[in-house]
C-alpha cells in the first residue's frame, strides 16, 4: 500500500500515528499568568540534545478559549517556562484524565487528583510523585505547517529523580515502567530491556 497524505489513506483510521511508535509521553505542566496550574500529556515529545540538555514537544490543536492554541502553549508564551513530567504505568488513568478538554480556568492537577509540587529553578508546578521531572526554560516556539501546529523547544534547568528509581547509579526505567503512546487508542509500557554495545564503544 502507498498513499499521499494529501489524497487520504482510505482506511477507517489514520495509520500515521501507528507508524511512528512507541512515542514517549511528555506530561507538560505549566502555570498561566493568572496563576492557574495546567497539566496535559503530549506524545509528540522527546529529548533532543545532551549539553545543554534540551527537549521538545509539539501541540497540534487549539481550544476555543485560547486564541488558536492550547493551554500549555498559551501559558508558556506568557511565562517562558514549563516542566516535563515522566509518566509511569501506575499513573495512566490520571494522565488520561488530564487530557480532557477543559476550560482554561480549570486546574488539571485537581481534576486528575494529583498533588502538585513547586519546581526549584522555575516558577512552575510539577507532578509531585512523578518518576522524573525536567524543569525547562523556553528557547523558542516554531510555527509548523498546518493549522495550530507548533513546536516548543526548551532547555532543561533542573532535574528531579524519584529516589526509588535510582538503582546502582542508574535511572532504572523498570522501577516505574514508562508509559508510551502507540497508534489509535493504544498504549504500551516498558517491562524489559536489553543492551547493545555500539561498535565505536568496543575495545580493541
Amino acid at each position: 500500500m502507498f498513499y499521499r497524505p494529501e489524497d487520504g489513506h482510505g482506511l477507517p483510521h489514520n495509520p500515521f500515528n501507528a507508524i511512528v511508535t512507541p512515542r514517549p509521553i511528555g506530561w507538560i505542566s505549566t502555570r498561566s499568568g493568572e496563576g492557574v496550574n495546567n497539566l496535559a500529556p503530549y506524545s509528540f515529545f522527546n529529548g533532543i540534545a545532551y549539553a545543554p540538555p534540551q527537549v521538545m514537544f509539539a501541540g497540534t490543536g487549539a481550544k476555543a478559549d485560547q486564541d488558536g492554541t492550547k493551554d500549555s502553549i498559551a501559558n508558556i508564551r506568557q511565562t517562558g517556562v514549563f516542566c516535563v513530567n515522566i509518566v509511569e504505568y501506575a499513573a495512566r488513568d490520571a494522565m488520561n484524565a488530564s487530557s480532557a478538554t477543559l476550560p482554561k480556568e480549570v486546574d488539571e492537577f485537581a481534576h486528575a487528583g494529583l498533588e502538585a509540587a513547586e519546581c526549584e529553578t522555575i516558577a512552575c508546578p510539577r507532578v509531585a510523585g512523578a518518576p522524573a521531572a525536567l524543569e525547562c526554560r523556553l528557547t523558542r516556539i516554531v510555527e509548523l505547517p498546518g493549522k495550530a501546529n507548533r513546536l516548543v523547544l526548551g532547555e532543561v534547568t533542573g532535574i528531579h529523580l524519584r529516589d526509588d528509581c535510582v538503582r546502582d547509579g542508574r535511572f532504572d526505567v523498570l522501577a516505574y515502567r514508562p508509559l508510551a503512546r502507540l497508534g489509535y487508542r493504544d498504549y504500551t509500557h516498558v517491562t524489559s530491556t536489553f543492551e547493545l554495545i555500539r561498535p565505536d564503544d568496543q575495545p580493541g
